[in-house]
């Protein structure tokens, strides 16, 4: 899983808060759309506080959870390529304070900051990287290991923040959007970590550093 690396001196917070032409700070509640697939792709979002969704609607009205973004990322980058229109959609999933920054002002903060332009490709270099780590997870590993790494990630393993409780609603059919498998495949592994020590389940999902060695050993408990 990879560690972010960026400048452990820039405040990226503190830089967006300042008084900057086509930037807002907006707080969402639990379920609020954020943006909606179809929608105009001309803005970033940064997200300070909070957990949420990426998810994507076929066009038979099926939708799947392809992802969760949570503090200290952006989403919504697409809208610096040529796509005029949002391919997904983004939800919070918890209560967020979430930075919008418009794609005509984001140019010259990054023209004219060093620092926020490295902050910034430093997050493009590990989007990239966990977009390829997931379609390598989705073709070679079993399942109970996708599901594994899947919490490993919500729980914030591998990276600054982290580890931590998940506190965030994550139902079984999310989780199953997220792997590739079906609701009944995920319940049996939740409660074969269960029983082995590897999660705990007390009004929060508890993920132990059992869990990581499990997927280190490959599966090997």
């Amino acid at each position: 899983m990879p560690v972010r690396a960026k400048p452990v001196t820039f405040d990226v917070m503190g830089f967006l808060r300042q008084r900057i032409s086509g930037r807002a700070v907006t707080n969402y509640g639990a379920n609020e759309i954020i943006y909606a697939q179809g929608d105009p792709a001309d803005s970033v979002f940064y997200i300070y506080k909070g957990k949420v969704k990426v998810t994507v609607t076929a066009t038979q009205g099926r939708e799947a959870v392809v992802a969760i973004r949570g503090p200290d990322e952006f989403c919504g980058e697409g809208a610096l390529t040529a796509k005029a229109l949002r391919l997904h959609s983004l939800t919070a999933m918890t209560a967020c304070e979430i930075i919008r920054i418009t794609k005509s002002a984001l140019a010259p903060l990054l023209h004219n900051n060093t620092d926020f332009a490295v902050y910034f490709l430093s997050h493009l270099l590990t989007r990239t990287a966990r977009v390829e780590a997931d379609l390598a997870d989705q073709l070679f590993n079993r399942i109970e290991m996708r599901l594994a790494r899947a919490l490993l990630l919500l729980a914030n393993y591998g990276t600054e923040l982290g580890p931590e409780p998940i506190s965030i609603p994550v139902s079984q059919e999310t989780l199953a959007d997220l792997i590739g498998t079906t609701r009944s495949r995920v319940n049996f592994f939740m409660n074969k970590f269960r029983k082995l020590g590897l999660i705990d389940y007390n009004g929060k999902l508890e993920i132990h550093q059992a869990l990581l060695n499990f997927v280190l050993h490959e599966g090997q408990y």
